[in-house]
């Protein structure tokens, strides 16, 4: 394993989620959940005397609604490397090109750090007060490495997502969702293309962004006429 490897599994190993998030992620709709992640900071370990001074970032994480998707529609993605494209070709043959899955997406935007000179439990305490009078269902405390805090964050949403997953996966289930057509395309997929031709007609999505969605299903021949309508006056 190599150095960069250890220091990751270090920080991973060495994350404590203080204040989970009374809820999980929502199946049909945005979600943002808006986290402390407090970690003693990264310059204490080359003092003689630690300090008594801990690092707060506050930040949100805004998870999209979970997309059901399929090997073959994962494999015409782009930002994805060969490597893992023959991994996707591996899931093809064992579980079908048309198994259906959830894809999560995420946004984390970092709102600010705050170095205070407290002890960390007294730090954890007060957020917890601040956190209870807001009555938050969906706020956190993370305890992270400092170093490698967005890894310490990263584990926090990993964790989440599992907690998420099978109460998605039962509402997308009981609304057909995850239900495929013979052409091996989800009725949820169906359902996110006939929105896309909606919010181009109204002006609020590029024609691309269609046209691209088509193309990973394999659908544009199917839906051609329809949407080069879209251009006539």
């Amino acid at each position: 394993m190599s150095v960069e490897d250890e220091r990751i599994r270090y920080a991973i190993e060495h994350t404590e989620v203080l204040r989970s998030p009374r809820q999980t992620l929502a199946t049909f709709g945005v979600t943002n959940i808006y986290y402390y992640l407090v970690t003693e900071p990264a310059y204490a370990d080359l003092l003689e005397e630690k300090p008594t001074e801990v690092v707060i970032r506050e930040g949100r994480v805004s998870a999209e609604r979970p997309m059901v998707v399929t090997p073959s529609y994962l494999i015409n993605l782009e930002g994805f490397s060969e490597e893992a494209k023959r991994y996707f070709r591996l899931i093809m043959q064992e579980q079908g090109p048309y198994t259906p899955g959830l894809l999560y997406r995420y946004r984390n935007e970092p709102k600010g750090l705050t170095i205070v000179s407290e002890d960390l439990n007294s730090v954890v305490s007060k957020l917890n007060e601040k956190l209870d009078e807001e009555k938050n269902p969906l706020s956190t405390i993370i305890k992270g490495v400092d170093e490698l805090w967005d890894v310490s964050l990263i584990k926090f949403i990993h964790e989440l997502t599992e907690r998420s997953l099978e109460s998605n996966i039962l509402e997308l289930k009981l609304r057909g969702l995850l239900e495929v057509d013979r052409s091996g395309v989800p009725q949820d997929a169906r359902q996110r293309i006939e929105r896309l031709f909606e919010l181009v007609k109204m002006g609020e999505v590029e024609p691309y962004e269609l046209k691209r969605e088509l193309d990973r299903w394999g659908l544009f021949h199917e839906y051609e006429d329809r949407f080069l309508r879209l251009f006539r006056r």
